[in-house]
């Protein structure tokens, strides 16, 4: 995989892209495996999944889980504040995966609007934006999966955006509910 140094990420990262509008357009974000066989992305990149592949959707956040024939998951870790972490993505018309540098400066849970109710997020200042969508962040010194970034904001002058992802707990305790059997 382009652009990804760690083979065990490597076999686990899920680019997505799908053209759009006759072609001309395209639409890009990111998966990774989180257990043999399922990967997650945020559930507003489900157009960039195979419905016949979806397992659900998380019933409170942007998380969406879909089957794979992938089978490598990275371990995992809590983000710390100070960190270094990576985060990838793709480019909606350059198929490389990109990589987004950054350092976290929130781990926390947050309302992200004013509908919404409290997440558990953690931020981190850095150089991703769009089609990071349901891509990993991993800790930069040891290649644990910390997240999965769904949302970011515009950066102030002078400064490099703020990353949102979901942990690594939050995903795990929302696939835990996806997978549980309805009565």
């Amino acid at each position: 995989m382009d652009g990804i140094a760690d083979a065990g990420l490597a076999a686990a990262y899920l680019p997505l892209r799908k053209p759009v509008h006759l072609g001309i357009d395209h639409d890009a974000g990111a998966a990774v495996v989180v257990q043999p066989g399922i990967a997650v992305t945020n559930a507003h990149n489900a157009n960039l999944v195979e419905p016949a592949t979806v397992l659900g959707r998380s019933r409170q956040y942007d998380l969406l889980f879909f089957r794979t024939g992938r089978t490598t998951a990275q371990d995992t870790a809590q983000p710390l504040a100070g960190e270094a972490v990576i985060a990838y993505g793709q480019s909606a018309f350059d198929p490389r995966t990109r990589l987004a540098h950054g350092v976290v400066r929130i781990v926390d849970s947050m309302p992200l609007c004013t509908l919404c109710g409290p997440h558990r997020v953690f931020g981190f200042e850095g150089d991703a934006g769009e089609g990071f969508s349901g891509g990993p962040v991993l800790d930069a010194a040891n290649g644990r999966l910390l997240g999965i970034v769904f949302s970011y904001d515009d950066p102030r002058p002078g400064h490099q955006p703020m990353i949102y992802a979901y942990d690594m707990t939050l995903v795990q305790a929302e696939l835990a509910a996806v997978l549980k059997p309805r009565n």
